[in-house]
């Protein structure tokens, strides 16, 4: 239905000094669709208020509304061309006056879960890069073909902008970061199986992949909702924070396309916060999270946690173990180093995990998983609140190499899902005691006792990984020392 427009607006936007690469043409697309989204919203709401007889108050005043400067119709429905502002004119008006008009929408909001607050908010993280005044009308004539109106339309526009997002894999080095697969993403979301009514959070949220499968997986699983049950879907059940403001705005956008009209995800570094002032209000019932590996966080923001690293990944778990409730459920997605690695907080953060919460499953996945990443990941499964005592693991082996072409689908994971509701064994699965693991490194090392090895040789990633940990550690031994000296 839209497949084709989206494309011809990254062939416009291609053609502007101001969008260079993929990362740019999916913000300067969002704030556009946003208000597209926005204008849209608006008559819905105007039309179910005049249905029962009341008036609708409109959150956008007149001359900033889409049908006035973006896309004025005529007689016949089409744009008219006399008086829709192109050129100049209209690049100096969203400029001057569109984007600082709800920028102050953030400051006018009566509470930060608003849809009002959302729209000043992202206004106030991301500018108009589009340096054309033609282009910006090209865009615009493009997105006004676009609708939000019924469900069929919302999916599909959901849809081909989890494509986009998927696209931004391979623009740049980071580009990888704001995608998770979304089959890997549904499996974890199917095995945590979080229930209508309970909270569910993601610290490095991204662009919202989990908080958009759970949603939908709430949806499916809670057909027959009561507007109550709605209202709590919508407004008391998704919540995140991200550092990145990119990733902020299409965090926020891919979740309103999903159909959470105002996200509760807030930007703001997570790591920044320490987690000995985390209280039980504070808490959640479900984590589930990518966060991101190998970053670096400045030393003041490593004293937030207990057990102290420069390896952000292992940071954020401490976060989530901290904000879990007594009996909460995660499903985090982390560098399958993390399981062996010998230096001093990876076996504190180990041993940390083990004994406060049951880790009852590992899903080792195969390299390529994430395209470009480089590097082989974990998903570990945990419930907060007992020790662990036994750990299932699943190894997921393919008859084929995981690439661009060739990505994981969730039929590689269907047999995970099968044997782990019972933690069976088979040629690719196995159960080990935590009684008979090593008490002094808590290695968790992922060894199929049903295959023989093929090379003891490890990858040249993780050895690059293992000294690096090692290196830090050492550096913050000395530092120490010279303190003293």
């Amino acid at each position: 239905m839209f497949e084709q427009t989206f494309k011809n607006i990254d062939d416009i936007l291609h053609k502007d000094a101001g969008c260079s690469n993929e990362l740019d043409y999916v913000e300067q697309t969002s704030w556009i669709l946003f208000l597209k989204y926005l204008d849209d919203l608006e008559k819905e709401r105007k039309s179910k208020a005049e249905l029962v007889g009341k008036e609708y108050e409109y959150l956008i005043d007149d001359e900033y509304r889409w049908d006035v400067w973006a896309a004025p119709k005529n007689g016949d429905g089409k744009i008219d061309i006399n008086k829709a502002l192109t050129g100049d004119d209209l690049k100096d008006f969203v400029d001057l006056q569109l984007i600082p008009y709800l920028k102050k929408f953030k400051t006018s909001a009566s509470s930060p879960d608003t849809l009002e607050y959302k729209v000043g908010e992202i206004f106030n993280e991301l500018k108009n890069k589009i340096q054309s005044g033609y282009t910006l009308r090209g865009a615009i004539d493009l997105i006004d073909q676009l609708r939000f109106q019924t469900h069929a339309e919302k999916h599909e526009m959901s849809h081909l902008y989890e494509d986009k997002i998927k696209n931004m894999g391979s623009a740049g080095r980071n580009g990888g970061e704001y995608y998770t697969p979304r089959p890997l993403i549904k499996t974890i979301v199917k095995v945590v199986a979080p229930e209508l009514g309970q909270t569910i959070y993601d610290g490095a949220v991204g662009s919202a992949g989990f908080l958009c499968e759970a949603f939908e997986y709430l949806q499916e699983h809670n057909k027959q909702r009561s507007t109550s049950q709605n209202n709590v879907l919508q407004t008391k059940t998704f919540y995140g924070k991200e550092k990145k403001s990119l990733a902020y705005i299409i965090g926020t956008m891919n979740m309103i396309l999903h159909g959470v009209e105002a996200p509760n995800i807030v930007h703001a570094n997570t790591l920044a916060e320490n987690i000995a002032d985390i209280q039980e209000k504070d808490r959640y019932d479900i984590v589930l999270a990518n966060p991101p590996f190998g970053g670096k966080e400045r030393d003041e923001v490593k004293q937030n946690f207990n057990i102290k690293t420069g390896e952000t990944a292992f940071l954020f778990l401490q976060h989530f173990i901290k904000i879990l409730r007594a009996g909460g459920k995660a499903g985090i997605v982390i560098k399958n180093t993390f399981l062996s690695n010998t230096d001093n907080a990876s076996v504190s953060l180990r041993k940390l995990l083990l004994e406060s919460c049951n880790l009852h499953t590992v899903l080792d996945l195969p390299g390529g998983t994430f395209q470009g990443a480089g590097v082989k990941t974990v998903v570990l499964f945990f419930e907060k609140g007992s020790a662990t005592r036994k750990v299932w693991y699943y190894q997921l082996n393919l008859d084929r190499n995981l690439g661009k072409t060739n990505s994981l689908n969730e039929n590689d994971l269907a047999e995970f899902v099968k044997l782990q509701s019972t933690k069976a064994n088979s040629e690719n699965s196995w159960s080990v005691k935590i009684a008979d693991v090593d008490p002094v490194t808590f290695d968790l090392s992922v060894k199929n006792p049903n295959k023989k090895e093929e090379t003891a040789l490890r990858q040249p990633e993780e050895i690059l990984d293992a000294i690096k940990a090692l290196d830090e550690e050492s550096a913050d031994i000395l530092n120490s020392i010279l303190d003293l000296v």
